[in-house]
């Protein structure tokens, strides 16, 4: 099997290639935005440039039979573009369709496609199922809801399968965002005021999401299907930061604020959306997954965050 992996110098495109590198069987290509980006393991590389409405990918789909598309343009912290939500949809929706169109031409046979939890929405009351009605708030979650209705069109039309994707926060050995600066609080030891949050979360570790998506590359009955995905064990706010710093080997100060005093707090600093993420509930169903693929998470979220420790420590003493 020919599989493309686009994004392939990201958090989740780096993982996907190091673990189907290892099958010999498979034969590899990533793309990579410019010429200055290097893949490991000898995975031969094609340079695209930005994913956009325009870009060619002739190259890079030809004879391949699955792609699973990593890259997008994700939340940005200080974001410069005049108008945030046409950027996202010139890149999310536009350039993935662009990329998905050229793929049927070339004869791709199947279409993975990471998308978000966010379609959902950004809190939960009850866990989040398949067939839920999408409620997308932020701009990055509305573009993956428009990408996703427009490859399901597309799939419809054509013989190229879709598999689409949504997972939660996903955490691993150097995450990038809001995780690792919460790893970095945590090491040092400073005190946070959030050790009376009872809400409950539902997290995947970077190695079950891969296991996840290369099961989705060729299994047949993952075909034109979406799925949630995670740890398959939700915790609190309180319970993961008092795990991280176990596996950190960190004492952790925690202090018992009630939650109406750090929304509070964080709403006069400008901070609001931090605390929902903090104090809110977001869980997923996983039985869909398990029942129709008889797929399972293979590693534990203590595991998770065992490795997560053992990738900073590593960092932090080089």
């Amino acid at each position: 099997m020919r599989v493309l992996v686009t994004g392939a110098t990201g958090f989740i495109g780096k993982a996907i290639l190091a673990r189907m590198a290892l099958d010999q069987t498979l034969e590899l290509r990533g793309t990579v935005r410019n010429n200055a980006q290097k893949i490991a393991y000898d995975v031969p590389t094609v340079h695209v440039g930005d994913l956009a409405p325009d870009t060619d990918w002739s190259e890079a789909v030809s004879e391949m039979n699955t792609i699973i598309h990593t890259a997008a343009r994700v939340h940005v912290m200080r974001d410069s573009a005049s108008n945030p939500m046409d950027e996202f949809r010139r890149i999310n929706v536009a350039g993935t369709l662009n990329l998905a169109r050229q793929a049927v031409r070339a004869g791709v046979q199947r279409f993975v496609f990471i998308s978000s939890i966010g379609v959902n929405g950004n809190q939960s009351v009850l866990p989040f199922s398949e067939s839920d009605v999408p409620n997308p708030v932020e701009p990055y979650a509305i573009s993956k809801l428009e990408a996703e209705s427009g490859l399901r069109l597309l799939a419809e039309q054509t013989d190229m399968e879709l598999v689409t994707i949504r997972p939660p926060l996903v955490y691993g050995p150097n995450a990038p965002g809001n995780f690792s600066r919460l790893i970095n609080i945590i090491s040092k030891g400073i005190p946070l005021p959030l050790g009376a949050i009872n809400n409950q979360r539902s997290l995947v570790a970077l190695d079950n999401l891969v296991d996840l998506i290369v099961t989705c590359t060729n299994h047949p009955a993952a075909a034109n299907q979406t799925f949630l995905v995670s740890d398959g064990h939700d915790i609190s706010t309180t319970e993961l930061i008092k795990l991280m710093g176990v596996a950190l080997g960190t004492p952790v100060r925690l202090l018992p604020l009630p939650v109406s005093w750090i929304k509070m707090g964080a709403k006069l600093l400008g901070k609001s959306e931090v605390a929902q993420r903090l104090c809110s509930s977001l869980q997923v169903d996983i039985s869909k997954v398990v029942n129709l693929l008889g797929w399972r998470p293979i590693i534990s979220v203590e595991e998770g965050f065992k490795r997560v420790a053992v990738g900073y420590l590593n960092e932090k003493n080089c």
